[in-house]
């Protein structure tokens, strides 16, 4: 399934707040990222009517298992890049940081095995 850059953001936004916190929120994405409640909220439906989260009743938002894996490998794409950059390529690490995240949407498969392949001898 095909999924905008800003989808896969809210999905690895809620995996690192559950990771931190346990729980998450729609106001706690929206602090995050530094985006309004109303785009949240307009992006959870659209991330619950396509089975990547649930919402409780409290408003804790919670990722599927479709979900969950689907963050899970926009955030090892992330941390990847972002340890390729600054390791290897030596780029500062908020630079690293910044190009990871627009890098982590684009990159081929092909090219990301690489990398991976590349760390794992290092």
């Amino acid at each position: 399934m095909s999924m905008q850059e800003s989808g896969e953001n809210y999905l690895e936004t809620i995996l690192i707040l559950q990771n931190k916190n346990g729980s998450v929120r729609s106001i706690d994405v929206a602090r995050k990222l530094s985006v309004s409640k109303p785009s949240v909220s307009r992006a959870m439906g659209i991330l619950r009517d396509d089975g990547f989260i649930t919402m409780e009743a409290n408003g804790e938002l919670v990722l599927t298992e479709q979900g969950r894996a689907r963050a899970d490998a926009i955030y090892e794409r992330h941390r990847f890049i972002t340890r390729f950059l600054a390791d290897v390529v030596g780029v500062s690490p908020e630079t690293a940081e910044t190009d990871a995240c627009r890098i982590e949407h684009i990159i081929s498969e092909e090219t990301f095995d690489k990398i991976k392949e590349y760390l794992a001898e290092k």
